[in-house]
């Protein structure tokens, strides 16, 4: 196999066999309009890639205005397709976010919303089934999205983890989704998961979908062991960190992106060390004759704990390059090197 050939691996112990790079779509309606989300569609299919991953919330930042449009852009090249070539991924929004044009404001994942969720994400992406259904972040208290402390005295009821999987589980008996799996999890919440299903006979999640960069490795400290041990796929998303491992930002802070559209979406990314580690990944790319976005998505590619990286692109031209960053590995010596910069700048977004 060259190192420019696209691979598969199979999601969890018994999922679905998914090629190595997976779409992302949550720029598509509102960054991306659909006639180029098709394009970078078609583009993805034609380099390899059977995997495609949404969610109900997206586009992204997420708005009344523009929420579903993502699933109803997919759906219109889905219908087009030969539905068993792909590969479909999305999720139902949790509770314990503003999100009130959503079923009203979720205030749970238990039945009644993760099927209303289920039956909208249907009808939208014009299929009769979802190859792969995540919870898009846990209902109990967690520190998410640029967080990273766990607090306590912030506790709350929410569904019982079982009540959650026993929903999933009508869905996977009536053909309406067929595996399930997690979003943005940690160590406790995946092995509970795993627990309750191994004594109840639910459905097993196979995957859960985290972010993991160069600037975001937190899943190596607890999760890579669980994950491996219980048979669990990482979906890595943000491998480029919000545009930030582009190096974009280093010139220009004010450059177009994510960023500048939304500067209150990547706090993730507003924390000290993300400029100086940002520049030493950038500065040791350019030394071994790569783009810092070969560097950073190369990295995440054919890392051991990753079986699928979700990239994102909101213009084809950038899509292209990311998908041929596959065919670019990394030498050891690079890969000592960014160790060394790990441990300068260590986890800067976590």
């Amino acid at each position: 196999m060259s190192d420019g050939e696209m691979i598969y691996r199979v999601l969890g112990a018994q999922g679905p066999r998914v090629s190595a790079v997976c779409l992302g779509t949550m720029t598509f309606g509102q960054q991306t309009p659909e006639s180029d989300a098709h394009d970078q569609l078609d583009m993805a299919f034609e380099r390899g890639l059977n995997f495609i991953d949404t969610a109900e919330m997206y586009a992204v930042p997420a708005r009344a205005e523009t929420c579903g449009a993502s699933e109803t852009i997919v759906g219109n090249w889905l219908n087009r397709q030969d539905r068993e070539k792909i590969v479909l991924a999305t999720k139902v929004a949790g509770p314990a976010r503003s999100l009130g044009w959503i079923r009203g404001g979720p205030l749970a994942l238990d039945r009644a919303n993760i099927r209303e969720a289920v039956e909208g994400s249907l009808r939208r992406l014009r299929t009769d089934y979802i190859d792969l259904y995540q919870l898009h972040w846990p209902e109990r208290n967690q520190p998410l999205f640029g967080q990273w402390q766990y607090d306590p005295a912030k506790e709350r009821d929410c569904t019982p983890i079982r009540v959650q999987l026993e929903a999933l589980a009508d869905l996977v008996e009536e053909g309406k989704i067929r595996h399930v799996g997690l979003s943005n999890e940690h160590p406790w919440g995946v092995m509970e998961f795993v627990r309750i299903a191994g004594e109840t006979g639910l459905p097993r999640v196979v995957t859960t979908q985290n972010a993991y960069s160069l600037l975001t490795r937190v899943f190596e400290y607890g999760l890579a062991e669980v994950c491996y041990r219980e048979q669990v796929g990482l979906l890595a998303y943000s491998p480029l960190a919000f545009g930030h491992l582009t190096g974009k930002y280093l010139a220009d802070p004010a450059a177009d992106g994510r960023l500048k559209a939304f500067e209150s979406f990547g706090q993730r990314y507003t924390k000290p060390n993300v400029q100086p580690a940002v520049a030493a990944y950038a500065a040791l790319a350019r030394e071994h004759g790569l783009t810092p976005t070969e560097l950073a998505l190369s990295f995440v590619y054919r890392r051991s704990c990753v079986t699928s990286t979700i990239i994102g692109a909101s213009k084809s031209a950038q899509l292209a390059e990311n998908l041929d960053a596959w065919s670019k590995p990394l030498s050891s010596e690079l890969l000592d090197a960014i160790e060394l910069i790990h441990l300068r700048y260590t986890n800067p977004a976590p």
